[in-house]
């Protein structure tokens, strides 16, 4: 089983893998709660020159809300992440896969949560 949901996007600028990203998200019920540019973070602290590598932290607040009344440990694996990242010349989109990611957690209702949220996950993905 992977732990993840990729594509590589077939037209588009990085920027505009974002911005389809952002759109995916919000049709599922989804915002991006927090972005990160590891290329100017790794620059910034270790002079570095990286790729284009963004990180966003995207949320469903009624899906956190369930999340977190289910468990309340939830939270050290929340949000749900994707990467919009420059690979070979071309613009790749991956999220984490929730049902992989609960891999370690025994609550059947969490187990549950994730199936429900990696469904919407594959969709924003296959949409790009």
């Amino acid at each position: 089983m992977s732990y993840y949901f990729t594509k590589t996007l077939k037209e588009g600028s990085f920027e505009e893998a974002i911005e389809r990203t952002k759109d995916a998200l919000k049709k599922e019920g989804f915002g991006v709660v927090a972005e990160i540019d590891f290329q100017k973070t790794l620059k910034e602290k270790l002079d570095v020159d990286f790729r284009k590598y963004r990180v966003l932290e995207a949320c469903n607040p009624p899906y956190a809300l369930k999340s977190l009344t289910a468990d309340d440990k939830i939270g050290t694996v929340l949000p749900c992440n994707f990467i919009v990242q420059e690979k070979d010349g071309k613009v790749e989109v991956s999220s984490i896969d929730p049902v992989a990611a609960m891999t370690a957690v025994e609550s059947e209702e969490m187990k549950d949560i994730a199936r429900e949220i990696s469904e919407k996950l594959s969709r924003v993905v296959n949409s790009l």
